[in-house]
């Protein structure tokens, strides 16, 4: 009787908030009850007091690894990725959600009433993270700054302690939210308690009342969770549960039976394993259920008067705001810069923002969109709307442009609008067809070809390519946010859609929403009608105007500028040059090279068969892993990948060399078949059919050394170690009648540690052009230059190029095949003759230490987010790029700003040959004949006068019908 009359109440409550919901009432509750109604139909009949309580170390972990790769530092050297995400999360509830109450609960340190009775409780979880440890001082001073109560209690859990202030709360009036990403809260739901669990990845925060937990967890009362659970288990907590009993189960066996107890009595109805697992694991099972329930009369000495929201304690939040460098966060809460002297470090410097090594701009906590935003974006079609727009940019210091193609490639891509801003929520748009393309970019050459005119876009080389393409080409200054962004953060992402998140708290409208998802698919913008096409055209250029006036000022501050504009900007329209001339490729070498490559892979196959005395698939690492361990047993307790697979790759199998004959085939089988897959087959597929030569993609914003990297194809990784990668240079060859200049520097990183580190030693065997490598030999093995061995020669070679990377004695013991003693002793023995080697390389540690990041010769910077880590390995990782770092990143400023040099006086001269690749510290030209000689004076000159230096820039140039015979 009381159950139908529960039905009925139930029934037209349903009713009302169904009318409620199409009357489009507003501020209706998250789920129906009685008393959520009444508080609709009549406000005064009830309180509407709102407690958020939140599970501190949930939100904290949550937001510390939402971060994933891209942590964000001060430039103290801090992880500040949990200290923001825990402070946004706060912040966008208060703003959102408008509780009357909070609270922020932590577990308290030491052991819980659980252990008493189940000691290996979450005996299963790793350590706290320690940048998490160092946080959290600084979480609780920001809590306490909001004014907001901070809540732990010895002995009990965060769960704990909101369990019990939950129902207290509610009987007192109150509705209830419980602010966590942990579900096992659901058994706490109720008709005026909800779990509240923040959003992630750009989705909203997900409310469950009663209906949703019964959703989820397919239980008639909330509290069944809680046997689930039991039954379950929980591998996080330790929780034990029944053995083969998971998820789904365990649903089902509560919806049947209504709880463990339930389960329990009625055993005979199960079958097979199952029951047995039941009957002997009972007692478990009812420990489990114990262990997981959450206490409801935790001791909190607390009252609900002190949970009253309140207003901010300004002034010490600023201040923390400023220690932890969120300056974007302080002025979004109170419209005030924060004071950036505050910043500056021991040394005097100042370290503002944008310089934080590694640094994750702060993600603003409401990203809005076109719909939510007043722009003034227009369609112009008419040759009169386009010559009074390219009027009135003519007239300007600088624009910004987007092109609107058909494709990524830019040598095939054929441009179907262009896009315009030169003010911000401003742009145009002006689209281009195939009978009108000539004659409407000819309308725009005014302001393309004015070299007065600063051009600003995002990923500009791929737009001038573009251009080119159509013989418009783009002059004068350059402004590109890609690579401006780069400069700042250089291991971050640098795509448009990020920044404009990340600095504008805009998101852009996806491409996908005009072509479709990528795939087979997926349409063309070519197809999407201009009125479609515009909005988002407009705002790629909107975007991009906007954050150029963002990143230039950030340049200055970084003491960029410099870099930015006599090398990264520069450089761009070399490139396209570059990229644009293409080189020619051997393709019926390569295909005969291909065939030669099949038969030695086929004949090495055969071999290693015959070692391992049966068939099995060589390709197969899974197979080739039991062969040799498991058959052969090279080797006794051979190492296994976290799947359990035995090891192969080729760090494995170099240990290996010696142990057996079948290794050596291995090894060389593996490199054949890479060879042959990655570059040989794949290289005449690259050839561009119009122009019969491959063109390249060099990258600028990618390496956070500096160095360029390529790709399509990535000549960066092309095998030259060994006779048979050094064919696949043989591919590359001069144009018909022409002929191939390489130039390469000689030892340039070694001459840069000698430079850089101001060893007279070093310095003297450069200057007097001294082998270097017998050099060091004679040094470190105390021998006459004359008497130097090959054998010493070799090692002193490993130590020379070992130095600069920071190698330990560990490390060239296992490249030289000695003991660890000897390679400590040959390493003690370099560092007495080159003492400041070792100077230079304590100290730039000790300076990454205490800044965070390291310097190039022109000032370019690599931030180092672990070199105070309190993980030795991680920190040495740290501490090796630190010493690398300013050598490498300073060879790959010299040979930008000599590609820069070369170029320039290639036009000014009007020479007919043409740069055409540069791969690590190398150069190479095609070259006509006649300019041979004039070329060799001209290249070798810029390389080696690119920077001024104490120790000489050496380069060797040599000629040849390809890339192998002229290098």
């Amino acid at each position: 009787m009381e159950r139908r009359k529960e039905a009925k109440v139930h029934l037209v409550t349903q009713f009302l908030y169904t009318c409620l919901t199409y009357l489009n009432v507003e501020n209706l509750p998250l789920s129906f009850n009685t008393n959520a109604l009444i508080l609709v139909l009549n406000p005064t009949k009830m309180a509407t007091k709102k407690l958020f309580l939140i599970d501190a170390f949930a939100i904290v972990y949550r937001a510390y690894f939402a971060f994933g790769s891209n942590q964000r530092y001060n430039s103290q050297g801090l992880n500040t990725s949990a200290t923001l995400g825990f402070t946004n999360t706060v912040l966008e509830v208060l703003k959102k959600e408008n509780p009357t109450h909070i609270g922020v609960v932590f577990d308290s340190p030491g052991p819980t009433f659980r252990e008493e009775f189940y000691p290996q409780y979450k005996a299963n979880r790793d350590a706290m993270p320690e940048d998490i440890r160092k946080a959290l001082p600084y979480i609780k001073q920001i809590v306490s700054a909001m004014d907001i109560p901070i809540l732990a209690l010895e002995g009990y859990e965060a769960d704990d302690i909101m369990g019990t202030l939950s129902k207290k709360a509610e009987k007192e009036g109150f509705e209830v939210y419980l602010m966590t990403p942990d579900k096992d809260f659901a058994q706490l739901v109720s008709e005026n308690i909800f779990l509240y669990r923040p959003g992630r990845s750009g989705k909203p925060a997900e409310k469950w009342g009663i209906p949703e937990v019964k959703n989820k967890f397919e239980v008639e009362r909330p509290e069944q969770v809680i046997d689930i659970l039991g039954l379950w288990g929980d591998a996080v907590d330790n929780i034990p549960g029944i053995p083969g009993i998971g998820e789904k189960t365990s649903k089902a066996l509560i919806a049947k039976y209504g709880s463990v107890e339930g389960l329990l009595a009625h055993t005979e109805d199960l079958k097979g394993k199952q029951k047995e697992n039941v009957i002997n694991f009972s007692a478990q099972g009812l420990l489990s259920k114990k262990l997981a329930t959450i206490a409801l009369d935790a001791p909190v000495p607390f009252s609900f008067e002190a949970l009253k929201k309140t207003e901010f304690k300004k002034e010490a939040l600023m201040q923390l705001f400023d220690e932890l460098e969120f300056r974007g966060l302080a002025k979004r809460i109170f419209d005030e810069e924060l004071n950036t002297s505050s910043t500056a470090t021991s040394s005097g410097q100042m370290d503002l923002f944008h310089q934080d090594p590694v640094a994750e701009p702060e993600v603003p906590a409401e990203i809005k969109t076109l719909e939510e935003c007043q722009k003034r974006y227009s369609l112009l079609q008419t040759t009169a709307e386009i010559k009074a727009l390219v009027d009135q940019i003519s007239k300007l210091k600088s624009f910004c442009f987007d092109t609107e193609t058909t494709d990524l490639d830019s040598h095939i891509a054929i441009p179907i609008g262009i896009s315009l801003s030169f003010k911000k929520d401003e742009a145009y748009y002006i689209p281009l067809n195939d009978d009108d393309l000539a004659e409407k970019l000819n309308l725009f050459r005014p302001i393309f070809e004015n070299d007065q005119i600063e051009k600003v876009g995002q990923n500009l080389k791929y737009d001038i390519n573009v251009l080119m393409q159509h013989d418009v080409v783009v002059k004068g200054p350059l402004f590109d946010t890609m690579l401006a962004h780069y400069l700042l953060e250089p291991d971050l992402r640098h795509n448009m859609d990020y920044l404009s998140e990340t600095y504008l708290a805009y998101r852009p409208i996806s491409i996908e929403s005009l072509i479709g998802k990528k795939g087979k698919n997926q349409g063309n913008m070519r197809d999407v009608p201009p009125e479609k096409v515009a909005p988002y055209a407009c705002e790629d250029a909107d975007v991009t105007w906007q954050l150029h006036e963002i990143f230039k000022p950030l340049l200055e501050e970084a003491k960029a500028t410099q870099l930015f504009e006599e090398i990264e900007m520069p450089l761009i329209p070399v490139l396209s040059k570059m990229e644009l001339n293409g080189v020619s490729i051997d393709v019926d070498g390569l295909q005969e090279y291909s065939k030669d490559l099949e038969k030695e892979i086929a004949g090495l196959e055969k071999q290693i068969l015959e070692f391992a005395g049966k068939d099995f698939n060589v390709s197969s690492p899974k197979q080739l892993g039991e062969i040799l361990f498991d058959h052969l047993q090279v080797i006794e307790k051979a190492k296994k990948t976290k799947t359990g697979q035995y090891q192969t790759n080729e760090e494995t199998l170099l240990k290996l060399r010696g142990k057996h004959p079948i290794i050596e085939p291995i090894l060389d089988f593996r490199q054949l078949k890479k060879l042959k897959s990655t570059y040989v087959d794949v290289l005449p597929t690259l050839v561009n059919p119009k122009t019969q030569k491959i063109h390249t993609s060099f990258n600028q914003a990618v390496a956070a050394t500096g160095r360029l990297s390529s790709n399509n194809p990535n000549l960066q990784n092309i095998p030259i170690k060994t006779e048979r990668g050094r064919e696949v240079r043989k591919a590359f060859v001069a144009s018909p009648g022409n002929t191939i200049l390489a130039a390469d520097y000689s030892q340039v990183e070694l001459r840069l540690m000698a430079e850089i580190s101001g060893d007279e030693g070093m310095r003297d065997a450069f200057q007097q052009k001294l082998d270097i490598h017998a050099a060091t030999a004679a040094k470190v093995f105390d021998v006459p230059l004359e008497a130097v061995s090959k054998e010493m020669r070799g090692k002193a070679k490993m130590v020379n190029f070992g130095i600069i990377y920071g190698i330990s004695a560990f490390g060239l013991s296992e490249r030289l095949g000695i003991s660890r003693k000897e390679s400590a002793e040959i390493i003690q023995q370099y560092f007495s003759k080159y003492p400041k080697v070792q100077s230079y390389m304590d100290e730039v540690v000790d300076k990454a230490k205490e800044r965070g990041y390291v310097e190039t010769l022109m000032g370019r910077r690599r931030y180092l987010k672990d070199i105070n880590s309190g993980n030795a390995v991680v920190r040495g990782y740290a501490e090796r790029n630190a010493i690398n770092a300013p050598i490498q990143g300073s060879a790959a400023d010299i040979i930008k700003k000599a590609m820069i040099d070369i170029q320039r006086e290639l036009e000014k001269g009007a020479y007919k040959s043409q740069m055409i690749l540069q791969v690590h510290d190398e150069l190479l030209f095609d070259v006509v004949p006649g300019e041979e000689e004039r070329i060799k004076s001209l290249v070798k000159d810029k390389m080696e006068h690119a920077v001024k230096t104490e120790v000489p820039l050496e380069v060797e140039v040599n000629f040849g019908k390809s890339w192998l015979e002229a290098h």
